[in-house]
């Protein structure tokens, strides 16, 4: 990091340190219009006070995992350093706000083992806030500040179903504190991405699109699946920069393409890849914090089969159907439905499915074949929070609606994953043809035959704007651009 940027080189994107300060005035902004009304007081300080992420020790040894920074400090501050707190100090009367980054005092052989020392003035320029102090001082900070009210942040996240702790501090008890009004308000400040965070995500799906061509050119049978992983995270971090990815790669091939996600411990992308697979690879970059979240499917040898294509281009028409028609006050619900009706309605033409559409879809068949949702908000998460504030729409109830991880109207500025997908799940196609409900459009011999194909997913990272969609994918769609980039090493 320098110049007040963040960035990995030359070639690679500079992150200008004015992102975080336009966080701060939008939060700031914010909290001022939720929260004025329901404060005590007219006049005096009120403080956003944040903890930063820390270090993690990998069990009970020496060794700490990678770092990477607690998603609503990155928001705030873009502090690449563990052990950091902060504060937004906001004059209620004025609006006038500001920001305090605290460090750890670190001692003196931290430069022999570790690196340079840096002080306050350092981290003041680097980071562009108003003052820096160590750690051990907030709490002298704090009394001298004399805040009526501090935030501090928690809340559950709707995704992991987990609860962010509110911090810890010296001399919390002498002050009057609220962990809970502040979580929603930044949450639905990350909901909607500046210019500037929009430039971050085009460039990190950018690096992440060109590492999944790489995999395409790359994979053939007799590979096995954890190379193509490979694959991309030494593209994406060479070419790139990005040391993270956002998530754990995804690599199925054959029958693993149908599990959601595979890759985990106990299945790591360790299959051999055979002639004939449906390949799946679901792998995402992250880059100064900004995660993308990109699938591409395609045949292991090159070359769709006759079967291959029917599902392929049954998703596909259904990602097309979402990205030309969603747009700012479209309900994400009713994109859902939409691509479950297209998706359904292709099978029907193809000989799987038979009966009326419409039926189908209310009677949940298209979970069968998607489980999961749509797609989900994206950003400084892969599953970025704002899914299902207090304000905004309940998780649907329906069975084949309730894995949706948002049911919001969209908003021009929001950015999502398009991410339609059909499977062919031993225990979901058993479900279907014991449940008279289902049975009843399913042409049983056809439906069979994919048992062991795998499962297609086709996810695109999408900003939504005023009047439609900017796809920041850029990786081969149709089968002949798939079958055209996949020959060039034959």
């Amino acid at each position: 990091m320098s110049d007040s940027f963040f960035h990995m080189g030359q070639e690679t994107h500079a992150v200008p340190m004015t992102l975080f300060k336009n966080n701060r005035d939008r939060a700031t902004k914010a909290i001022l219009e939720k929260v004025l009304p329901v404060l005590k007081f007219q006049s005096g300080n009120l403080i956003v006070l944040l903890e930063g992420g820390k270090d993690k020790s990998f069990y009970n040894t020496d060794v700490d995992y990678v770092f990477r920074q607690e998603s609503y400090f990155q928001y705030l501050f873009g502090v690449k350093e563990p052990g950091c707190y902060a504060l937004l100090t906001i004059d209620v009367k004025t609006g006038e706000q500001k920001s305090v980054l605290f460090v750890p005092r670190l001692p003196e052989d931290y430069e022999t083992w570790m690196g340079q020392l840096l002080n306050p003035d350092d981290f003041k320029e680097m980071y562009k806030v108003d003052e820096v102090h160590y750690e051990d001082n907030l709490s002298s900070y704090l009394e001298r500040a004399a805040p009526k009210l501090i935030l501090t942040l928690s809340g559950v996240n709707s995704d992991s179903g987990l609860t962010l702790q509110p911090p810890e501090f010296a001399g919390k008890d002498k002050y009057e504190t609220d962990c809970e009004l502040l979580y929603p308000i930044l949450s639905e400040c990350r909901v909607i991405k500046s210019q500037e965070e929009i430039e971050v995500l085009r460039y990190v799906a950018r690096v992440s699109s060109n590492a999944h061509i790489e995999v395409m050119k790359f994979l053939r049978p007799g590979h096995m699946e954890y190379q193509g992983e490979s694959v991309f995270l030494h593209n994406a971090y060479s070419v790139g920069g990005c040391r993270h990815a956002s998530y754990t790669c995804i690599c199925g091939s054959g029958t693993n393409s149908s599990i959601l996600h595979y890759g985990h411990a106990g299945a790591p992308n360790d299959r051999p890849i055979q002639d004939g697979d449906m390949c799946l690879f679901d792998m995402g970059a992250n880059y100064c914090g900004y995660a993308a979240d990109i699938t591409c499917s395609f045949p292991a040898n090159g070359k769709f089969t006759e079967d291959q294509k029917f599902i392929y281009n049954a998703v596909l028409d259904a990602r097309n159907a979402v990205l030309e028609s969603a747009r700012d006050g479209v309900s994400w619900v009713d994109m859902h439905k939409l691509s479950g009706k297209v998706m359904l309605q292709r099978l029907k033409e193809g000989g799987m499915l038979k009966g009326d559409v419409d039926e189908m879809l209310e009677a949940g068949l298209s979970g069968i074949f998607q489980p999961h949702g749509l797609g989900h908000l994206l950003g400084l998460d892969v599953h970025d929070v704002g899914g299902y504030l207090p304000t905004e729409p309940r998780r649907p109830s329906e069975p084949w609606l309730s894995k949706l991880r948002f049911a919001r109207i969209l908003k021009a500025g929001m950015y999502v994953t398009v991410e339609p997908g059909c499977y062919f799940i031993k225990r979901l196609m058993d479900k279907a043809l014991a449940d008279p409900a289902l049975a009843k459009f399913i042409n049983v011999d056809v439906f069979n035959r994919f048992r062991g194909f795998g499962g297609v997913r086709i996810e695109d990272d999408v900003l939504i704007t005023k009047n439609g969609t900017e796809n920041f994918t850029f990786v081969p769609r149709t089968i002949q651009e798939i079958e055209n980039t996949m020959g060039l090493n034959k």
